[in-house]
């Protein structure tokens, strides 16, 4: 069975990801692409999908061991993990090499003290564990070919076959280092080039050290930012700036439940946002490539904006369920592509605008194109900011009048009048400061409950919204308003688990059941964090700090985090990583940092 989520460490290449457990198996890995095929897809069902294991060797029918300790090298997505044994201590460093060519997984077995017997099995499993490749040798390698796709194992161990699965098994001393490398390369093609481990190894750990130089960010928790920042670059697909919104599918909201989803595209909120933090912590490379992402794959059409695209732009998503899997901790169905892509969300236009006016703002260089499109956006909010969407959380029950989305079409406006008001665009400026005061008047009548003094989900509705943090986070309203101030409060009261953490809206326990899904969901960390700026901005920055430390102990050994938690179970939940936890992440710790508020 899979490892806890939080069990996992992250490794990739800026194309795809890799998942290993702290027992020193793969469990995940797609090829050649994040939302390609998984060659590894164990964490989703059983040894039989597909897995690597490099450890300590063990009996047959006794678990492998975990790791005594692990941890990244440095500044860097360079695991190393060391596992003490009665005859000795080991270490396996694991990683993949920021890619000209062939994608590479690397595993370097490194003797520490004493005589540690060791062995690697390899299982391929292609098409998500569904394929079970032709395995054999040539001139000397082993490859592993199904369909298009080939993989090449690389070693100067000697191996053997056995159940469908290749071992290798060695013994190392002090001193000793083997290293096993796989690499894809399109069947029809020729071998991959042999790898070269110590050069990669030394290349990879150059490229983050020079990476993570850029950071501008110096305060006090620089350790996590950093961590946060490395894991949003690994989600970046580097052919096209395109930014995942996690590397893995179906991990569950609702362990043994069907909240299962398939985040291994760009939602254009989690890359906008995403590019605010990067863009605030010096990384303009990231944000001019995200922009060039968001132009090809919107092009000439932008009154069809789709909510998410593929890594690439494309708009095609389609939704299936692998039923041969039978999901993490029987969590089904397994899915993959998002029947959500095609979704009404009128808040992405906000976010969009607010992502384009941030890099405006702070020096990314002009582009007329993003402005032409952030005026065709407005023409599009004109004509359709009071109807009805889905909203920001893809609630899959009847569209309404999400607060939120009003919002952020109120935002969309906003920074568009700045950008016609700062000389850099042409548009009917009066008009559309009439079309502004008109959604925020909208919001304030409809969305707001005066007797309960607090904004609510959406017209009509008693229920509440974490999303309605991002009020005065957006500037729809100063921090010192006695409704935003009214909306904080009721959040904590209705929102928050006994531990503080905050859920995005009531489930299926609620009286509306918004989202139409059955079961319910842990405690949504992008949400926790939104609360900790909030507090901070109303002046409670002690009570900020306190919630933000503890949503940092959240985190793996590693600094990772998933997209929710679980207070009933005390474990992480959702997707992992989540690029929509570790950028609030980011942004709280710089506003803790600017007001001065956090420990000794």
């Amino acid at each position: 069975m899979a490892g806890r989520i939080e069990d996992y460490a992250l490794i990739g290449d800026m194309q795809t990801a890799a998942l290993v457990c702290r027992d020193g198996t793969v469990d995940w890995l797609c090829l050649p692409r994040f939302d390609s095929h998984a060659i590894f897809a164990g964490l989703l069902g059983t040894e039989e999908h597909g897995f690597w294991r490099l450890g300590p060797a063990h009996a047959a029918d006794a678990e492998p061991p975990t790791a005594a300790r692990r941890s990244y090298r440095g500044d860097s997505l360079i695991l190393e993990s060391e596992w003490d044994t009665p005859r000795g201590t080991v270490r396996v460093t694991d990683f993949m090499p920021p890619r000209d060519g062939a994608p590479q997984l690397i595993r370097i077995v490194e003797g520490v003290s004493g005589r540690v017997p060791m062995r690697s099995a390899l299982r391929m499993r292609f098409s998500y564990g569904r394929v079970v490749p032709w395995v054999h040798k040539h001139e000397g390698r082993t490859v592993a070919v199904a369909g298009p796709d080939s993989v090449w194992f690389d070693t100067d161990c000697e191996t053997y076959g056995k159940s469908l699965t290749t071992y290798s098994d060695f013994t190392v001393a002090p001193g000793d280092r083997i290293a096993f490398t796989i690499s894809w390369e399109p069947s029809h093609k020729q071998p991959p080039p042999l790898p070269e481990p110590e050069q990669s190894l030394e290349a990879t750990e150059d490229f983050w050290r020079e990476w993570v130089e850029h950071c501008t960010y110096h305060g006090p928790y620089r350790e996590a930012v950093i961590r946060s920042l490395i894991t949003l670059k690994a989600l970046t697909y580097a052919p096209t700036g395109g930014i995942v919104a996690a590397p893995t599918t179906s991990l569950p909201e609702d362990v043994g439940g069907v909240r299962n989803w398939d985040y291994r595209y760009t939602w254009l909120r989690d890359a906008a946002i995403t590019l605010s933090s990067l863009l605030r912590t010096g990384y303009r490379e990231e944000a001019r490539a995200w922009r060039e992402w968001l132009l090809r794959a919107v092009a000439g059409d932008p009154e069809n904006l789709q909510i998410m695209y593929g890594i690439a732009g494309e708009r095609e998503l389609g939704e299936a369920e692998l039923d041969w899997l039978p999901g993490y901790e029987n969590s089904a169905p397994v899915r993959v592509g998002n029947g959500a892509a095609h979704q009404l969300q009128l808040d992405v236009y906000g976010e969009v605008t607010e992502a384009l006016h941030l890099g405006h703002m702070t020096g990314l260089a002009r582009n007329d194109y993003a402005s032409l499109l952030q005026l065709k956006l407005i023409r599009y909010l004109e004509q359709h900011w009071d109807e009805p969407d889905e909203g920001i959380w893809e609630v899959r029950g009847p569209r309404r009048h999400f607060v939120h989305s009003k919002v952020m079409a109120w935002v969309a406006v906003d920074r568009t009048i700045k950008l016609i008001e700062s000389g850099d665009a042409d548009g009917p400026l009066e008009k559309w400061r009439e079309l502004r005061d008109d959604i925020h008047r909208d919001v304030c009548e409809k969305g707001y409950d005066k007797e309960r003094n607090t904004f609510t989900q959406s017209y009509g509705s008693k229920e509440l919204d974490a999303s309605l943090l991002l009020i005065p986070q957006m500037g729809f309203l100063p921090p010192d308003d006695k409704r935003v101030i009214g909306t904080i409060e009721a959040i904590q009261r209705e929102l928050s688990t006994p531990d503080g953490f905050i859920l995005r809206y009531p489930t299926s326990s609620g009286d509306e059941n918004v989202d139409g899904l059955p079961g319910d969901e842990g405690a949504f960390l992008a949400c926790s964090f939104w609360m900790a700026d909030d507090l901070a901005m109303i002046g409670r920055v002690d009570e900020a700090r306190k919630l933000f430390e503890k949503l940092l102990s959240l985190r793996n050994d590693l600094g990772l985090l998933a997209e929710e938690w679980d207070p009933r179970q005390k474990r992480q939940v959702g997707n992992f990583p989540q690029a929509f936890s570790h950028v609030p992440l980011i942004d709280t710790a710089l506003r803790l940092t600017a007001s001065g508020a956090y420990g000794g």
